[in-house]
């Protein structure tokens, strides 16, 4: 049997989003990945510093399985299911992350001008990975849930504050990509 290389086609990986949802529902569970930190810093001991952490995490530790499930997933996608072609970006998307300063994919995951070893030690690119991380961190905890718990558990259980996080993290993404991202790659 010939294994074809590529991404899947999102019927695929949405069928199995959606049987993976029914089956936690079917069980009484729900799913984010936020939770999984707040399970492993439970875990830690986390619950000495802050009531937050204070929490039986054997409860929860069945949702470890789906952080160790992306893990070794993504390990096996891009490793034994993957072309290697990386990701392909339309072209005006380029030509407008390359007015910003912010290279093509060519084969990588991540581009260098956010996510390399000389952009960490520059003082700028280490504000805006600190900066953009405790905004995550602050974010996902005001908002009860992180985009994947949301968008994916939350509105399939039909919840409506998911609905109101899920628009406000679009909106949320649209002003930072054509607004703000520019403001913070065109300064020196």
């Amino acid at each position: 049997m010939e294994i074809i290389y590529g991404t899947w086609h999102w019927s695929i990986s949405g069928f199995l989003i959606g049987m993976t949802m029914l089956i936690l529902i079917y069980f009484g569970k729900s799913f984010g990945m936020s939770s999984n930190l707040r399970t492993l810093c439970s875990m830690a001991g986390a619950g000495k510093f802050s009531d937050f952490f204070k929490m039986d995490w054997r409860e929860q530790k069945w949702s470890l399985a789906i952080v160790l499930g992306a893990i070794v997933g993504g390990f096996i996608a891009f490793h034994f299911l993957s072309n290697g072609s990386g990701v392909n970006l339309n072209p005006d998307t380029i030509t407008q992350l390359q007015s910003l300063g912010i290279d093509a994919p060519n084969g990588k995951l991540l581009p260098d001008a956010l996510f390399s070893i000389e952009t960490l030690q520059s003082p700028k690119g280490f504000a805006i990975l600190l900066i953009g991380g405790l905004l995550i961190g602050f974010g996902t905890r005001y908002a009860g849930g992180c985009t994947s718990g949301h968008a994916i558990s939350g509105l399939s259980n039909l919840q409506l504050p998911s609905l109101v996080a899920v628009i406000g993290f679009f909106i949320g993404g649209i002003i930072m990509a054509h607004f703000l991202l520019p403001i913070i790659f065109k300064t020196a």
